[in-house]
């Protein structure tokens, strides 16, 4: 896209908060699917996004494995703190065809998730991070996937943008990274 089009500029600014992309003045965001304003105009650009907790199997052989997502409560977890949350988010689940949430607690909070996947790598307790994220883990034997028959799934990544932002190259980034199932 920028080799094709050397006139556009591109800034790219990586927050995990949620901001007004209006009142901020960017052109395009980025977000999943359920938490795009009404008033905005969304284009699918991943496919949807499977939850999944996940620890290292070193990890596991100290604290043993949760049997539910309630018995999370008995286990170090390594949250994320997300300020437009309200603090810290809170781990969701399929159960007896509901959502629910469970607020888990452990001795290390982060807003990454790659340094999530980092400090489960290296035993420091359970991790949620999207399971597309740990596949690759799971597979060497890194990590062990739990709780998966409660795991929810999120609609993909949504790129989003106010109807009033029709320029070129606002067009041009949304058909290039347009999802295509």
């Amino acid at each position: 896209l920028i080799a094709a089009h050397p006139g556009i500029a591109i800034e790219i600014d990586s927050e995990n908060r949620f901001i007004d992309i209006t009142a901020d003045r960017f052109d395009i965001g980025v977000r999943m699917g359920d938490d795009i304003a009404k008033d905005m105009i969304a284009v699918r650009i991943a496919p949807d996004t499977r939850m999944r907790v996940v620890a290292s199997p070193a990890y596991l052989a100290r604290a043993g494995q949760p049997d539910s997502p309630q018995a999370l409560r008995q286990f170090s977890c390594i949250t994320l703190r997300l300020p437009t949350h309200g603090g810290l988010l809170g781990w969701a689940f399929i159960q007896d065809g509901r959502a629910i949430t469970m607020n888990v607690a452990g001795q290390v909070i982060l807003n990454d998730d790659q340094m999530i996947l980092q400090t489960a790598l290296a035993g420091h307790g359970l991790a949620w991070l999207p399971a597309d994220m740990t596949q690759g883990e799971i597979d060497a034997g890194r990590l062990v996937p739990l709780l998966d028959e409660w795991a929810i799934t999120y609609p993909g990544y949504h790129l989003y943008y106010a109807s009033r932002n029709t320029s070129h190259a606002v067009s041009l980034v949304v058909n290039t990274l347009r999802y295509r199932a």
